[in-house]
């Protein structure tokens, strides 16, 4: 298990109530399962519609089973944003 940083931005930050918190997980999916437990309601409709950063990089379409993470990493949740 690695330990992340997951960040929370605009709709997400306001449905978690936090801005950030620790995460213990292998994989994308398991940080954003650890996230919908630790937060139920809006996050998990939220969660829905965001797309993710690991590291800095896009996560684009790739499975999130997939997406390793790493020791001392950063997962931001990136809701859809209005405006320009």
């Amino acid at each position: 298990m690695a330990k992340v940083t997951v960040r929370y931005w605009a709709a997400a930050k306001a449905a978690a109530g936090v801005a950030e918190e620790p995460q213990d997980a292998a994989t994308l999916a398991e940080a954003l399962q650890a996230a919908r437990e630790r937060h139920p309601g809006e996050l998990v409709r939220v969660l829905q519609r965001c797309s993710f950063l690991v590291d800095g990089d896009p996560v684009g379409t790739r499975g999130h089973e997939t997406v390793r993470l790493a020791d001392g990493g950063t997962v931001e949740v990136l809701p859809p944003f209005a405006g320009g």
